[in-house]
């Protein structure tokens, strides 16, 4: 397994850009951040290119929010969080796996609920959602990112 990225999108408005594509091992269609293996490129390398190739959009500004090792006793592989902003649009790319996948607009507090309700699951996605939540939201010890 490669390293993988999952970026949470913020629009111009806050709203976060989810996608929804179908997992053959899951059986179902899954609700996610963007994001994907990183294919020997650098992980914010490869977070811009998730991100435009699943949804369209460039990223103006884009932060790193932590890494995860999700499955540690199977791989090495890590994931890496992002959190980009400034959104303008850009050149969409899927492959032929994700030819059925849509595009969803949240609020942020929509996309933590969603995490909570057990709508979105994938454990980048969970992590990354929870990070940008924690980080954009102000406190005296921890600034929110820009």
């Amino acid at each position: 397994m490669d390293d993988a990225v999952r970026v949470v999108a913020l629009d111009g408005q806050g709203l976060v850009v989810l996608v929804e594509d179908d997992f053959y091992l899951q059986r179902r269609r899954v609700l996610h951040v963007p994001g994907g293996g990183c294919g020997g490129q650098r992980s914010y390398d490869a977070a811009l290119r998730e991100l435009e190739e699943e949804t369209g959009l460039v990223a103006g500004t884009v932060h790193s929010i932590g890494v995860i090792d999700p499955l540690p006793a199977v791989t090495a592989a890590r994931t890496h969080l992002f959190l980009a902003t400034e959104l303008r649009t850009g050149s969409q790319r899927r492959d032929d796996s994700e030819a059925g996948m849509t595009v969803q607009l949240r609020t942020m507090g929509e996309a933590v609920e969603a995490v909570r309700l057990g709508e979105i699951t994938e454990a980048g996605s969970v992590t990354a959602l929870l990070l940008a939540a924690q980080a954009l939201r102000p406190t005296p010890s921890a600034p929110p990112i820009p």
